[in-house]
């Protein structure tokens, strides 16, 4: 796809956008085909490079979410799991309308769960709301049986091999959230 075509709407396409025109539509296949372009879902695709430019509009869409869950160990580099959208936690009564794009899937946490543990952080020159390291790993955890507990033991692991984990930290966590057994049978199987 030409230059000027992937700088408009913000990187992203829709098939209706170029329904009509066979030769945009093949040049859309060919270039999905060939890895520029990704599929995001049925009928909308973006420019691979365009997805960290989304973290902005992500702020807009969604002013008190927060970045979590495979958003955040990505970021992190707890686990080798590619996330699937942008994971974001927000207050289980707050109503979300979403746009077609980006991918977005909302975790709906209490109030406790969700403002615990909640930074500013600069990712690709855009400031957005993050889970620190700490929480992130607390909801790995927290989640073992939804997300594999697999992952969730690479999450530990990875975690505590950093040199910059924070013990003191998780522990309060660990403790605020209820799950200490949990994470001491981890440590357990773990050591």
């Amino acid at each position: 796809m030409e230059k000027s075509d992937r700088t408009q709407n913000g990187g992203y396409i829709t098939r209706k956008q170029i329904i009509g025109n066979r030769y945009l539509y093949y040049q859309l296949l060919e270039s999905v085909k060939f890895g520029e372009i990704i599929r995001l879902k049925p009928d909308v695709y973006c420019i691979e490079d365009v997805m960290a430019d989304t973290m902005i509009d992500l702020d807009k869409i969604i002013p008190e979410g927060v970045l979590c869950l495979y958003s955040a160990w990505a970021h992190y580099g707890l686990t080798t799991q590619i996330p699937q959208g942008f994971y974001v936690a927000i207050p289980r009564k707050r109503k979300v309308t979403l746009p077609d794009y980006p991918p977005i899937i909302l975790n709906y946490w209490d109030n406790s769960t969700y403002a615990t543990g909640i930074k500013r952080e600069q990712i690709d020159g855009i400031e957005v709301s993050i889970y620190d390291m700490e929480k992130s790993v607390c909801d790995a955890l927290r989640y073992r049986n939804k997300i594999d507990i697999d992952v969730s033991s690479e999450i530990l692991r990875n975690y505590l091999s950093r040199k910059e984990h924070n013990i003191t930290q998780l522990t309060s966590y660990v403790k605020s959230m209820r799950i200490a057994r949990i994470l001491n049978n981890y440590l357990e199987i773990q050591l």
